[in-house]
């Protein structure tokens, strides 16, 4: 019986693995681009995991991984002692949570907005013409900044002396800084972001619209009642997604509008990674902090998965 059993699950498996091959062979093309993402994310993703342990190491370069002295959480304490951590924490999270209350929202109007559009051509501009900042690099985002904000000839400010007011410094104001540094991520990405709604409004059940037409719900009553109810997981989904990676404020857009005047508003944990960790050389500090955030955005995605589940049937895990 044992025989027989062994011969019956190899037999199993040469014809599982046959099938395999043919499968493969068939569909080489469709291998052979998810073979593009999948190095990707090992060489990028997975590889520096290993890496990762000169966090708990005095790294250098010369003697390796393996050659550099264990020092424990040496690197963590640095950081938590360092100075300027409770500054550099609640910018990234001001930043971080800010960006998510107005990011997401405006992706959704945008999305409703062009789903309702009655005028195809001129929902095509807008969609084209939303979607374009997301593929401009932040240096050329910072030049229009620029040009629209300069306390100079910015064309923001020639409207406010028109009228008779005081131009401002937008982007070297403490007060203003903060504001400009949302608003510009939201323009930027709101195009980009309201793809993934739109592809959720496409699968709402039209005859929902026309039930209530009959009813007699308004536009308004429909997007209320109708479309948002119905693209709420999708949602639920990106608002959890976007909290996992709370402690990412965005280092090039703030590495390129940042200046000193308003270090006190704009220095976050990456950029001060960016000047202590590799300016100074200093790896395994910079390592360690990357731990860190991604220790707290595995909680907070895991916390607020857990509140969802309990008051909603709509969650990520």
């Amino acid at each position: 019986m044992k025989k027989r059993e062994k011969t019956a699950a190899r037999a199993g498996t040469v014809h599982v693995r046959r099938n395999l091959r043919k499968d493969v062979q068939r569909h080489l093309s469709v291998y052979a681009l998810l073979a593009i993402p999948l190095v990707y994310y090992v060489i990028f993703k997975y590889v520096p995991i290993w890496n990762g342990q000169i966090a708990f190491k005095d790294f250098m370069p010369l003697d390796g991984v393996f050659g550099s002295k264990w020092i424990g959480f040496t690197h963590f304490l640095t950081f938590f002692r360092s100075f300027y951590f409770w500054e550099l924490l609640r910018n990234t999270l001001f930043y971080s949570f800010g960006k998510l209350l107005v990011s997401v929202p405006v992706a959704i109007i945008l999305a409703v907005t062009l789903y309702e559009c009655t005028h195809p051509k001129f929902g095509k501009i807008v969609q084209t013409l939303a979607y374009l900042p997301h593929f401009l690099s932040w240096v050329i985002m910072y030049g229009i900044l620029l040009v629209l904000l300069a306390p100079g000839d910015g064309i923001v400010n020639d409207v406010i002396k028109f009228f008779g007011g005081q131009p401002l410094a937008f982007l070297t104001d403490t007060k203003t800084f903060p504001a400009i540094v949302i608003l510009s991520d939201a323009w930027k990405e709101m195009g980009w972001s309201a793809i993934i709604f739109i592809a959720a409004l496409m699968g709402i059940d039209p005859s929902l619209y026309e039930a209530a037409k009959v009813e007699g719900a308004s536009a308004l009553q429909r997007v209320w009642y109708i479309t948002l109810p119905s693209i709420r997981p999708v949602i639920v989904m990106v608002v959890l997604l976007r909290l996992g990676t709370i402690l990412d404020a965005g280092f090039n857009q703030m590495f390129m509008l940042y200046s000193i005047p308003v270090y006190s508003v704009a220095d976050i944990i990456d950029t001060w990674v960016y000047r202590q960790g590799l300016l100074e050389f200093q790896f395994g500090l910079a390592t360690a902090v990357g731990i860190f955030k991604g220790a707290i955005g595995l909680f907070t995605i895991y916390l607020s998965n857990t509140m969802v589940k309990r008051v909603s049937d709509s969650s990520l895990f």
